[in-house]
């Protein structure tokens, strides 16, 4: 038996792609229900009420379960529950789950694994022949220490959810990613005041373009990286400007080498004066802030939007063959560990236009791989040589990225997705040969 611990988007298809392949498992959720962050309800959620899905649904949902035609093209976060909750009860996965249950602890047997879970009180250990790690990547936050004392309020973007929080206050929001700029919009609307302080340049893109999701244009004429990286940058100059235009810095890096912001609407009330821009925070004392190059300001609130940090408490980092000052774990495909065949970790993976769906192939990729191995099939033993020899290799199809630890688990989607594709093709048809033989012989 193998367990898949989490029931958030990742863990269900890793849920239904082993029960596809006739493995058996069992699941490991630590709230009441399936659907992960996207479950404000959930304690353990990181969600905010006015949270929606930064990709278009087109290109996020999963290919055979396609969101409602009513949905809009950025689902609201109680749209995304919904539909996981609809695609646990399609593909008959809640009752393989462990719900309420969370797992204490992985300890590696010469073969196999001894995972303890606690429910209420109470422990269980179950010994598995695998496990399958789909916990996610947005749940532990990265807090950053910051220069002096303040005597307001400071909070993690992970304990936002709703912009009453800023009725009155003078607020700072601290990052510029896709959460901060969200934040920030809500805040305008309560706050007595917002600015937001940005460390370094962001590409803001616009999330429609002539009516279309701004995800859905291009692909269709497969461009050299550099000669896309020009064009697209040039169409974002001309649909937004430059963000010196806004007074925040302009990035020193190209398009698509970092994780763009898709939210115009921040640069909107930049504009109308009712965000400021402030530089990196160099001291703080009581509520005043100095920001680099000397300005001055107080505060009643500061709202951290820096990120979080990968995550994986119930196991030794060293199991995860993940030296120390790496970002993530060195892992083949950001999944498949080199020396182990019993231990996988889904949804370690970030790229833009990746969806629901990339992660469905990555899950059959290892499903069909356990299949394959269980069988002694020869494409599985030469996958395993793979791994072995290709562990620390990146599929960022020549872009380079920016060398941040949110950045560590990035790839280029395509190269990703084609390399997934390829291998999962060879299993699949040894797999169908074997079958075929199997009946021609019966």
């Amino acid at each position: 038996m193998y367990a898949i611990i989490g029931a958030g988007p990742t863990g269900l298809c890793a849920a239904r792609q082993l029960k596809k392949h006739g493995i058996d498992f069992v699941g490991f959720e630590l709230h009441s229900d399936v659907g992960g962050l996207w479950d404000i309800d959930n304690p353990h959620s990181t969600m905010y009420h006015s949270a929606h899905l930064i990709s278009s649904k087109g290109t996020t949902e999963f290919r055979d379960f396609p969101m409602r035609p009513e949905v809009a093209s950025y689902p609201h976060h109680s749209e995304m529950r919904r539909y996981f909750r609809d695609y646990a009860r399609q593909f008959g996965l809640y009752q393989h789950y462990q719900f309420d249950t969370r797992v204490v602890q992985l300890q590696r047997l010469d073969k196999g694994w001894t995972l303890v879970s606690a429910r209420n009180g109470e422990q269980r250990e179950w010994r598995l022949d695998g496990v399958l790690i789909a916990n996610g990547t947005l749940h532990t936050p990265n807090l950053p220490s910051l220069p002096g004392h303040f005597a307001g309020e400071v909070l993690h973007s992970s304990a936002y959810k709703s912009a009453d929080i800023f009725a009155g206050k003078r607020v700072l929001v601290v990052g510029c990613g896709n959460s901060a700029c969200d934040i920030a919009v809500d805040a305008v609307h309560r706050a007595a005041s917002v600015d937001l302080s940005v460390r370094r340049g962001y590409y803001f893109l616009p999330k429609f373009i002539l009516g279309k999701p701004t995800d859905t244009f291009g692909g269709a004429i497969r461009l050299p990286r550099r000669l896309k990286q020009l064009l697209d940058g040039l169409l974002v100059r001309a649909l937004v400007g430059k963000p010196s235009q806004y007074g925040l810095p302009d990035p020193d890096y190209r398009l698509y080498e970092s994780h763009p912001v898709m939210n115009s609407l921040v640069l909107h009330h930049i504009g109308h004066g009712d965000i400021r821009v402030r530089g990196d925070i160099t001291a703080m004392d009581g509520h005043s802030v100095t920001f680099a190059h000397g300005a001055q300001a107080e505060y009643d609130l500061i709202l951290l939007a820096t990120g979080y940090k990968l995550d994986y408490p119930f196991i030794e980092r060293s199991e995860l063959n993940w030296p120390e000052g790496a970002g993530a774990p060195q892992l083949y495909l950001n999944v498949f560990h080199p020396q182990r065949d019993d231990l996988f970790v889904l949804g370690m993976v970030e790229a833009s236009g990746l969806g629901w769906q990339g992660r469905d192939e990555q899950a059959e990729l290892v499903a069909l791989y356990i299949r394959q191995l269980q069988a002694g099939s020869p494409a599985a033993q030469a996958l395993r040589q793979t791994i072995r020899e290709q562990a620390g290799q990146r599929l960022d199809g020549g872009y380079r990225y920016l060398p941040l630890e949110r950045m560590a688990y990035y790839v280029h989607k395509d190269s990703y997705r084609r390399r997934i594709a390829a291998h999962s093709a060879v299993l699949r048809r040894e797999l169908s040969e074997t079958a075929y033989a199997a009946t021609q012989g019966a």
